[in-house]
């Protein structure tokens, strides 16, 4: 059960980028910049953890996964989300990245050697619809436009975000997590460097990245780490998906931001999934 407290708090740093991020933008931040500082600023933590801690080294034969895992991770996740939100509008955007549940469940049966269960699979599909729900209300009034980029590009983001939990779940075993993101982070950085036009932001704006790579980034990770090595990674990935839940919670409070009935109705269904999946892991261990 400990590993459901951590993730859950994971969700919680998560949750808090939408809102946090939306104060750097009205500062005069761009995304790319927000994705660009966060990496950063994040890299400077976990390399201080790391060095602290004399963890350094990463094995000649795992570096390549590790900093391929950057490169998809941080590079390519961010850049095809922020060309979805382009082509396809906000609220397709969010509901395709959320398929990376149902990208995890596959991939951790197929990587992972991970049981396919039927209690999993209906957690997932309550999930996705409850993403669903959840984004599309959130954009009420919003047109959403089903373009080939925006779904491709979607589709992508939500593909490589589910890495996060596969390549999280293999290397684990063998490096701590201020390792795997001492040299993860730059590389991801570095990919982003040449889409923006790198200037000093301004102080709330910088403050916004500031909790960002401190609780978002460096908290989160930590957390959601931590709790991985306790739970499956399917099973990660569908309680992490509280995540647009607390977004949309903490938007309401700050921004203002309404639900429709459709959101609220799909942020039930999430922590519906959720719940059952609590309810099927128990059955498990009790037997």
């Amino acid at each position: 059960m400990r590993g459901y407290v951590f993730v859950l708090m994971a969700a919680i740093c998560w949750g808090a980028i939408g809102p946090v991020s939306k104060l750097a933008f009205a500062h005069g931040m761009a995304p790319l910049e927000v994705a660009f500082w966060r990496a950063v600023l994040g890299w400077f933590l976990f390399g201080g953890h790391a060095l602290y801690g004399r963890t350094l080294k990463v094995r000649s034969r795992d570096l390549v996964h590790v900093l391929g895992f950057g490169l998809w991770g941080v590079t390519v996740f961010y850049g095809a989300y922020q060309l979805s939100v382009q082509a396809g509008g906000a609220a397709l955007a969010s509901v395709l990245l959320y398929t990376a549940p149902a990208w995890v469940v596959l991939m951790s049966r197929m990587f992972l050697a991970e049981p396919l269960s039927a209690g999993k699979l209906v957690s997932v599909a309550l999930t996705m619809l409850g993403v669903a729900g959840v984004a599309l209300g959130a954009e009420r009034g919003a047109e959403v436009v089903f373009s080939p980029v925006g779904i491709g590009c979607g589709l992508l983001a939500g593909f490589t975000y589910a890495l996060y939990y596969i390549v999280g779940k293999r290397v684990l075993g063998t490096y701590p997590t201020p390792t795997i993101f001492l040299y993860a982070l730059p590389v991801g950085a570095l990919g982003l460097a040449p889409f923006i036009d790198l200037q000093w932001p301004a102080w709330p704006a910088f403050g916004a990245v500031v909790f960002l790579a401190l609780f978002s980034t460096y908290g989160a990770y930590s957390f959601y780490y931590v709790g991985l090595r306790r739970m499956e990674a399917s099973r990660a990935a569908i309680v992490a998906t509280l995540e647009p839940v607390v977004a949309g919670g903490m938007a309401y409070l700050w921004w203002d931001e309404r639900l429709s009935v459709w959101g609220y109705a799909g942020a039930c269904l999430v922590l519906l999934g959720v719940l059952l999946l609590l309810r099927v892991e128990s059955g498990r261990r009790d037997h």
